[in-house]
């Protein structure tokens, strides 16, 4: 197919060739321009695209330009990128062969991408053929310009379109050149004809043809969503296809327009295998290997670890071995994963690698998710561990199997683990000694035994055998190690199979060399991937020799692991999360549909009536500790009303948990934090009338800065992708000795974000402060590029350090009166908050407790040392969030520091999505539209489920001046066309449902009634119509109120 581009308005033409026609699909074209945005719509809303579905005879391309010259294979999806929509389509591949070729359908190949180019639809800044003279710039040229590639060297340039024709002025790099690099790897493959699925292992594959009977067709739009890795960006395009009838999705199809891509590793051998004694001709078998990496936690090696809360793992391939001949089809299937608890690891990883396990209390129900995805997936599960006896690894194993031995209690025999030291192994008996004990131990060869493979008959595609379990290997990066004991098992199956058909099959020299090349081959494809080379240990997986080359071959792959995963992954990581569409910012390129479109603002219009809202209560504490260890008991400040219950969440914020020596500030000491962690959970243990567990959900720290969250033990299920970033702001931005730690998590459906935070200390360092807030404000990012405002409810636990700005004797004076609102009045942070230098949008509850710095040590005076400082609110508790209530903010009285530790109690409302509530609406949403009777019209339906633009509203009266007097209506006199006007009747909100609508957020409605009444509802929905109270008359000014 080619792609052409057109201008006004500018347009991209994906149509196909004449050979390809002549091969038998249709003549189409797949047309797509930018949808028009109105001048006032939100530059935050999701970007539109028409796309065109024609025959290609109506596509008029007298005018346009061939954009390459390459024969484009098809296009991957659309992407949004800085405001600008880009067409991925894929420029050159290679065909790797016939996966299956004794298929008795049609060949299921494969092929390779190598090069991914993006188009853009929105704007010419990416090409120059404004600039280009009368006659049109070469195809090559052209294809240089839209891929922002320069010719002569191969660099990224753009194309200044005021500077005289031909010249190029290097301004910056295509937007879409870190995408580039990573879909161009050659680790990415699509399969070549349209009837089959790549992203399905072949058993599951043959059991969904059973099910759609004979005459069935693949349908496009089934695969396997954890392993397509465009499913964010094609997504669009397979909601338009959904949209299509029937002989149009069909001719689609044939046109093969759109490509579903894996990533992994596909490689294909065929050999001839000795003929039977009957028959002189060899047997031509082919091998094939699989590897498809799982998307949902994708990343590279030190930025990916462990599991998340739905279940899913870093590094999670499912490697599928296919043996074919003229006989039978056999597929057996592995899988590999990170440890599926919450790990990391943090800062400069060099050889000797430090492991953090960041919520060793609250990583069940995610260990639980993700066993049950492997069960439900392949059925039982049996671990293979090769963690090592080095103190890291030895911490994960340990923690590896009391989980797993929780979840036998669910799974029972179904579920069990082999923990096998493949380097004590090496090293005692060389790499030939694992291969004899992985075939001796007796939990592998029962298993092996008991998994077994499937089997499928060549003639007729009919599953004879199936397998009944899976292998879950890995160790501590899932490469290397893992890929050596995969590749025994691999083997060991096959050569179960060919005991039963062709014993002397399994003495065959060549089918063991294209064996072992092919995993060689597959170690060195997820290594790169994952870690930026090639496997260790492949030299001995080829050969079956451990040589000084391969030695110093691995040698030179670690050094290189090491400054590529510490120095370049960083940006490869925010490539695939912008590729994955993870990133906060973004929003996924929809299809222009005005039908959807309006079914979807009416959905959010209606939000309340497919969730709930529950209330959580929060305890905040923040406490600058001076260095000083646990010295008396908390309970006083984690629990200080003895009538309220127990709150939900404990968020607890440290200051100078350490001294801040020189030596601290280089290489943080993690044991007083962890001193102060059991301090806290022992006095939740102990407290009286104890009703509930905690359990410690994440801690972070930050030299002395540190945060910790606790929840109750019963809410770790329903609180989720919990995660800890830090900022410096000392010596700017290069010392922790002042800075920040966040941590967010969801609970429910509601996001939260916490942060404590030490800035800038000294009386007169006002800007310092305030500049210290708006460093850790835009520099402080979590995962996937979230940031502090992505989050619904905020909340800040901190050492301000923001003074009063009076003198000393006068401060201690009106603390010892009680006159505490003047010294708010001369509160620095108060100040800054009401210029909005800082904190802009922010809440703080009244200020009616004492200042809470600074104290002798053990004491209620005030500073009586040399320095004799100035008592101030240096501690603070600041919150945003509309669901938020603040119910007590104060202060505990415990002596240990020189600060006093700060407290609020806060209660949130919390929002519960019921998916299939929302789902049944937008089905009655949608049908209400589509569904017509003669004489209604499609606009009007539209327009009655579009919301309802209301009268604005004047401001809010003020101390300054009051609504009802200004200059149209002087001293709040109104004239009664005016009054008539405000009392008019309006329309009640159409998005209202009636009163006894099915779909009520009352928890007493079941599931049963929703179906039942949503049947019974007339269509379209009629919005119930409302009156408005009139406002109260204008009060009348008088002397006296002035």
């Amino acid at each position: 197919m080619h792609l052409y581009l057109g201008s006004d308005p500018r347009t991209l033409f994906l149509v196909t060739s004449s050979q390809e026609e002549s091969q038998g699909r249709p003549r189409r074209a797949l047309v797509f321009r930018a949808a028009d945005r109105d001048s006032g719509s939100n530059p935050n809303s999701p970007q539109q695209a028409v796309v065109e579905f024609l025959p290609k005879d109506e596509v008029n391309l007298t005018n346009v330009v061939r954009v390459t010259t390459r024969i484009v294979k098809g296009c991957l999806g659309l992407i949004s990128i800085d405001n600008d929509i880009f067409l991925a389509v894929v420029t050159s591949a290679t065909d790797i062969g016939n996966t299956r070729p004794s298929s008795s359908s049609t060949p299921e190949s494969v092929a390779k991408i190598h090069e991914v180019s993006f188009y853009c639809l929105t704007s010419s800044v990416w090409d120059d053929l404004a600039s280009a003279p009368d006659t049109l710039p070469s195809p090559d040229a052209v294809d240089f310009m839209m891929r922002g590639v320069d010719p002569s060297n191969n660099s990224s340039y753009q194309y200044n379109h005021h500077s005289p024709a031909g010249a190029q002025t290097p301004v910056f790099e295509h937007p879409c050149i870190p995408l580039t690099k990573i879909l161009s790897s050659g680790s990415f493959y699509y399969a070549l004809e349209p009837h089959w699925d790549l992203s399905t292992r072949l058993g599951a594959r043959l059991n969904a043809a059973a099910d759609a009977g004979v005459g069935g067709k693949k349908d496009l739009a089934a695969f396997d969503e954890r392993f397509v890795w465009n499913e964010y960006i094609v997504r669009s395009l397979l909601d338009f296809r959904e949209r299509l009838d029937v002989h149009e999705r069909e001719d689609l199809d044939r046109c093969q327009f759109i490509i579903l891509a894996i990533q992994g590793y596909v490689g294909v051998s065929t050999m001839a295998l000795a003929a039977p004694p009957t028959d002189g001709s060899p047997t031509i078998a082919t091998l094939s290997l699989i590897s498809r990496l799982g998307w949902k936690r994708a990343g590279t090696r030190f930025n990916t670890r462990g599991v998340d809360d739905d279940g899913n793992t870093a590094n999670f391939v499912e490697t599928e071995t296919v043996f074919s001949t003229d006989q039978h089809c056999v597929s057996y299937v592995q899988v590999r994963g990170s440890v599926p608890l919450f790990w990391e690891q943090q800062g400069l990883q060099t050889f000797g690698q430090r492991i953090q396990i960041t919520r060793p209390h609250a990583s069940q129900p995610a260990f639980e998710r993700h066993f049950s995805h492997l069960t439900d997936e392949y059925g039982a599960v049996h671990a293979i561990n090769l963690l090592g006896s080095k103190e890291n690894e030895t911490i994960l194993t340990g923690a590896y199997a009391r989980h797993l031995e929780i979840a036998r209690g669910i799974w029972g025999d179904d579920l069990g683990i082999t923990n096998y030291d493949f380097h004590a192994a090496v090293r005692l008996g060389g790499h030939d000694s694992v291969i004899r004990d992985i075939r001796r131990l007796e939990s592998i060869t029962d298993n092996v035994d008991r998994f077994g493979f499937t089997m499928s008959d060549a003639n007729a595609d009919e599953i004879v055998t199936e397998q009944k379990g899976v292998f879950r290997t890995n160790c501590l990066d899932c490469l290397d190690r893992t890929n050596f004991i995969q590749d025994i098992l691999s083997r060991q199956t096959l050569e179960q199979y060919l005991l039963l058909v062709r014993r002397e099959w399994v003495h065959s020299n060549g089918l063991w060399t294209h064996h072992r090349e092919l995993w060689a081959e597959n170690g060195d494809a997820l290594s790169r991937i994952y870690a930026g080379t090639g496997a260790l240990n492949t030299s001995f997986t080829r050969s079956g020799k451990r040589t000084l080359a391969g030695v110093l071959s691995d040698a030179t792959k670690s050094v290189s692991r090491a400054y590529i995963n510490n120095f370049q992954d960083k940006g490869k990581q925010t490539a695939i999360d912008m590729f994955l569409g993870n990133l906060s910012n973004q929003r996924p390129v929809s299809i222009f549909d005005p039908i959807h479109d309006s079914v979807g603002a009416a959905l959010e219009q209606r939000m309340s009536e497919y969730s709930t809202t529950k209330q959580c209560s929060i305890f905040i504490g923040t406490w600058n500790l001076n260095g000083k260890p646990p010295s008396e008991s908390l309970l006083p400040w984690l629990f200080p009303r003895s009538n309220a219950p127990d709150p939900d969440v404990l968020v607890i914020g440290f200051q100078e948990i350490v001294p801040l020596t020189a030596q601290q500030i280089v290489q943080t000491d993690p044991e007083k934090r962890r001193t102060w962690e059991n301090r806290i959970l022992d006095n939740l243990d102990r407290r009286p009338n104890k009703k509930c567990e905690y359990v410690l959900l994440r801690s972070e720290q930050l030299v002395g800065t540190a945060l910790l969250v606790l929840v109750k033990s019963d809410l770790t299920a329903v609180i989720r992708n919990v995660e800890a970033a830090t900022r410096k702001t000392g010596l700017r931005g290069m010392s922790g000795n002042k800075g920040a730690v966040g941590i967010r998590l969801e609970y429910h459906d509601t996001s939260f974000c916490f942060l404590t935070a030490h800035l800038a200390a000294g009386h007169l360092n006002i800007e310092e402060r305030n500049a210290d807030y708006r460093t850790i404000e835009n520099g402080l990012h979590f995962l996937r590029g979230k940031t502090i405002a992505s989050h619904d409810n905020i909340i800040w636990l901190a050492d301000t350090n923001y003074r009063i700005d009076l003198d000393n004797d006068t401060v201690r004076s009106m603390v010892q009166s009680g006159d505490l609102d003047s010294l708010v009045a001369a509160d620095q942070l108060k100040r800054a908050m009401d210029v909005k230098a800082v904190f802009e949008g922010y809440q703080e509850g009244p200020l009616l407790f004492p200042p809470t710095y600074r104290y002798d040590v053990g004491t209620e005076n005030y500073d009586t040392s040399e320095k004799l400082r100035i008592p101030a609110w240096t501690d603070r508790i600041l919150y945003h969030g509309s669901h938020l209530d603040l119910l007590v903010y104060s202060r505990a009285e415990l002596k240990g520091s020189d600060h006093r530790p700060v407290f609020a109690l806060i209660k949130a409302d919390v929002r519960v999505i019921d998916a299939v509530k929302k789902a049944a609406l937008s089905r009655l949403l949608l049908d209400s539209v589509v569904t017509t009777v003669p004489g209604e019209k499609l606009d009007e339906k539209l327009t009655a489920l579009a919301p309802v633009d209301f009268v604005e509203l004047p401001p809010p009266s003020s101390d300054e001046g009051a609504w009802w007097d200004g200059p149209d209506h002087p001293n709040g006199i109104f004239p009664i066309a005016d009054v008539e006007v405000l009392n008019r009747p309006r329309r009640g909100n159409p998005f209202d449902s009636p009163i006894d609508s099915p779909l009520s957020s009352s928890p007493s409605s079941s599931e049963d009634e929703l179906y039942t009444h949503a049947l019974s509802l007339q269509t379209p929905m009629a919005p119930t119509q409302a009156t408005r109270r009139p406002p109260p008359p204008p009060p009348c000014k008088s002397a006296e109120a002035d």
